[in-house]
């Protein structure tokens, strides 16, 4: 299967190859959403929906380091590596471009410089918050700067870009920043790096009180239908976080490093990551996992049951792609696309609200 871009786009060459579960089609359309995942290993921010033949239709647009992702009513936001994005639907209902129901142009971005910007969310009052893992805090958009600080862990003493405690994953609350999950609680730089193995903590927002420990590399932790989800990633591990006793359940094991986690009604979509060659994903204990039911890791998404554990469905990635950073649903959206920064069409794609008086 191959991917959709603009003609003459370097993506029609065969650097990627899609592969899906046979159901994965109905699974879709049953749900009435379409994904989007967003990989920094390649620079690519990756769009799932469905063809009128029951193929899967697959397109990417390049942008560099792009990591977090978060869905709105008609569009997203997407990190990348100085920069933040909102990309906008520009399609009516009922409208059509080229075949796709909806047409996502990038309208609105923010430069922040090299944050090391992992999760963001919006808050329902409308406030973007973002991961700013490189001083190890939350920060809001700043018109004069690069960022506004508005939390820190509080075993942190400094507020500097020195990554001590890898901050990376941040859910949502009724509309609040209420958890996040760092890798260790080290206050001193890349201190993460040697708590890999167990030091992972799920915190909560603002107290800093502790909610889970004991993890390895934790991400993704999202609030789900009053339940706390949380990726054990260096076990292989999507969990369920007890948060009155701080007991974390194992709900499936998953082959491959896991980050970005959504959901759609009763299944949880997660975001596998292939092996890579430096030391950050190598050496956990999900690699003993993997040996012991004679598997690698692989590069791709799982569709799991909430309620049994199980992979319904399933999206593999081979070629230029290994790793995997976050995903989305698009709901109500049968087969997307977006214009890419190059293109000839962003620049003469021209759009109106209607008129208002002076």
């Amino acid at each position: 299967m191959s991917t959709e871009a603009a003609p003459g786009s370097a993506a029609e060459e065969p650097w990627l190859e899609v592969a899906s579960s046979r159901n994965f089609h109905q699974w879709l359309e049953s749900e009435q959403v379409s994904l989007a995942f967003s990989t920094y290993q390649a620079g690519k921010v990756f769009l799932l929906g469905r063809k009128p033949d029951h193929q899967i239709a697959v397109f990417e647009r390049t942008l560099d380091r792009c990591m977090g992702l978060c869905a709105t009513d008609d569009g997203f936001w997407l990190s990348s590596k100085y920069q933040i994005w909102r990309f906008e639907n520009a399609l009516k209902p009922g409208q059509s471009h080229q075949g796709h129901d909806k047409l996502y142009i990038p309208r609105i971005g923010y430069t922040t410089g090299d944050l090391d910007v992992h999760d963001i969310v919006v808050e329902s009052s409308g406030r973007i918050v973002f991961v700013n893992s490189s001083f190890g805090c939350l920060g809001t958009f700043s018109p004069t700067n690069s960022f506004t600080p508005l939390w820190q862990p509080p075993f942190l003493s400094k507020l500097t870009p020195e990554d001590r405690c890898h901050l990376n994953g941040l859910a949502l609350e009724d509309g609040r920043c209420k958890y996040v999950t760092v890798v260790s609680r080290s206050d001193i730089v890349d201190g993460w790096r040697s708590r890999r193995h167990d030091g992972g903590c799920v915190l909560e927002v603002p107290t800093g009180e502790v909610i889970a420990s004991g993890l390895s590399m934790p991400h993704s932790p999202r609030v789900h239908q009053g339940q706390l989800y949380v990726h054990d990633s260096g076990n292989g591990y999507f969990c369920r976080v007890n948060r009155a006793n701080g007991s974390v359940d194992r709900i499936a094991f998953c082959p491959g490093y896991l980050r970005g986690l959504a959901f759609s009604g009763n299944f949880a979509i997660v975001g596998l990551s292939g092996p890579r060659r430096d030391k950050t994903f190598s050496g956990l204990a999900l690699d003993q996992e993997l040996a012991k039911r004679d598997a690698e890791a692989w590069c791709g998404i799982q569709i799991i049951e909430l309620v049994t554990g199980n992979v319904v469905e399933w999206v593999r990635l081979t070629g230029l792609v290994s790793e995997l950073y976050d995903v989305v649903t698009l709901k109500g959206v049968v087969r997307p696309m977006l214009l890419g920064f190059k293109s000839n069409e962003i620049a003469q794609l021209i759009s109106m609200d209607e008129p208002k008086p002076l």
